[in-house]
């Protein structure tokens, strides 16, 4: 009598398909960006061809022609808002979310939803009143009103993310501090930051590429001395002669520092995305 349980050859067909669909879609995802690559060494004729130009002799000329276009002043003022607006979020947000986990305060899902509830009211109707204020303030066209505005962005995601990975903390762990005698600044300093470092790398990173990309703050409160990477990528958009190659150098040069950002913490960054994903 046969077996029931044997299925024969079809779970190595199985996972053959799976594992070539798989293969399929990540290539799909990843073609846009090989493409956008491979435009950045063309010519400005060779970019715009139609047909596509396939086979051509790769050029420098338009990395050349963004780094010589400016690009310095923007790059340092999207470093200056990243940079210091990640490092407000997670001053702010580490004991955020310690009072809404381990420490919880009075009210926690009313706490929680005001945080999440900013992100639910689209940009576009908060821009004239925020311009009204900072055009009253005369702080248009300011890297520092960037940075504010990048932290209020990206505060209630990294409170809610860093929220879960404390949450993970066993009690016994702090238990064991306060017998030590440890206080609230060392059991944080000692204990806590060290076990839920990767989540906070995570968080760091999140924050780093929102605030990084992002372009609707930037394109309605600067005007040249505070105009960030996007801004640069969008100007290399002219309604005069061909553009497509110059933007697609822009926009990978543009994309590397989170990348490579992403590459150094990557161990970090699976540690603490993973966290909270087995109970």
């Amino acid at each position: 009598m046969a077996d029931p349980t044997f299925t024969g050859p079809r779970r190595p067909l199985l996972g053959a398909l799976l594992t070539t669909l798989t293969w399929l879609l990540a290539l799909a995802f990843f073609f846009p960006v090989a493409w956008l690559a491979l435009t950045a060494f063309k010519q400005e004729n060779q970019a715009s061809s139609s047909p596509p130009t396939w086979f051509f002799t790769p050029t420098l000329d338009q990395f050349r022609a963004v780094i010589e276009g400016g690009s310095a002043t923007y790059v340092a003022n999207s470093a200056i808002a990243t940079g210091v607006s990640t490092l407000l979020v997670l001053l702010l947000g580490i004991p955020a979310a310690y009072a809404l986990s381990i420490r919880p305060v009075r009210k926690v899902s009313d706490v929680l939803f005001f945080f999440i509830s900013t992100k639910m009211l689209p940009v576009v109707a908060v821009i004239v009143p925020i311009y009204v204020i900072a055009g009253q303030l005369r702080v248009l066209d300011n890297i520092w009103t960037l940075v504010v505005l990048y932290t209020a962005m990206n505060l209630p995601i990294a409170v809610w993310m860093m929220r879960s990975f404390f949450q993970e903390i066993p009690g016994e762990v702090l238990e064991a501090a306060a017998v030590d005698g440890a206080g609230l600044l060392r059991t944080m300093r000692s204990v806590l930051l060290p076990m839920v470092a990767p989540g906070i790398a995570a968080t760091a990173l999140i924050c780093v590429i929102f605030a990084w990309n992002e372009f609707f703050f930037a394109l309605n409160l600067t005007a040249s001395r505070a105009a960030t990477v996007p801004i640069f990528i969008v100007s290399t958009m002219t309604s005069e002669g061909l553009f497509l190659a110059r933007l697609c150098a822009a926009a990978l040069l543009a994309s590397l520092p989170v990348i490579l950002a992403g590459w150094i913490a990557q161990k970090q960054l699976v540690r603490g995305l993973s966290m909270g994903a087995i109970k």
